[in-house]
């Protein structure tokens, strides 16, 4: 069994596509979507931020980044690194140096299943990052393993090079290409909809009356 594997980057997402999904917010897909989620301690680093962008995976071994350091100046500017950390959470694979790389690369950003380091350094280059909190202990160049473009598994989502990632403050979805226009479209109407459901609120309505709610509880009483 080979210690590293190395595939070619899947092909990008349509720009068309991509444009369409930074429109949409994840918690409009969280209204019709529940298994696209990534676990919710998986978040930003510098809240504020909305990317989407194609699924570009890698998996590190516990406390070997070996790999994070060979492809990550390799990666073009829609792709989105999604990296397994094989349930390790005590070790930072992404710090300062790594952050500087990634900038100076121009990929879109970065979903982490583990913590992070140099927070400061990862904000002052405005690098979109999702993780899973902190940690000052390091990961090592130990050359023990890694995949790069194979299926994988980051805030219990399975995630397919070539996937949809779509990021923001309030979480992470995966969505295959397949799926990715129609969800996008139909978020999309949800928050045109929503528009007109704020007006109709500060037209003098009441919440409960405009969802129907009011109604379902009267018939309950």
């Amino acid at each position: 069994m080979k210690d590293f594997v190395k595939n070619p980057l899947p092909a990008s997402l349509p720009d068309a596509l991509l444009e369409k999904l930074r429109r949409v917010e994840t918690a409009t897909i969280g209204h019709f979507l529940h298994s696209a989620f990534m676990d919710s301690a998986v978040a930003a680093v510098d809240p504020g931020r909305r990317i989407a962008g194609t699924a570009v995976t890698l998996r590190l071994a516990a406390n070997d980044s070996t790999l994070l350091h060979d492809v990550v100046s390799t990666l073009r500017p829609t792709d989105i690194l999604v990296i397994d950390r094989s349930g390790d959470t005590r070790h930072a694979c992404w710090g300062g140096v790594v952050t500087n790389a990634a900038a100076l690369c121009g990929f879109a950003g970065a979903v982490i299943d583990g913590p992070v380091t140099d927070v400061n350094e990862i904000v002052a280059n405005a690098f979109p990052i999702w993780s899973r909190g902190r940690s000052s202990i390091t990961t090592k160049l130990y050359a023990q393993s890694g995949s790069f473009n194979t299926l994988i598994s980051c805030g219990g989502v399975t995630v397919s090079p070539g996937d949809a990632i779509l990021a923001d403050e309030s979480g992470v979805v995966v969505l295959s290409p397949e799926d990715a226009e129609a969800v996008a479209d139909r978020a999309l109407g949800m928050q045109s909809a929503e528009i007109d459901l704020i007006a109709r609120l500060r037209a003098g309505e009441k919440l409960g009356d405009i969802t129907g709610a009011s109604a379902m509880i009267a018939e309950r009483l």
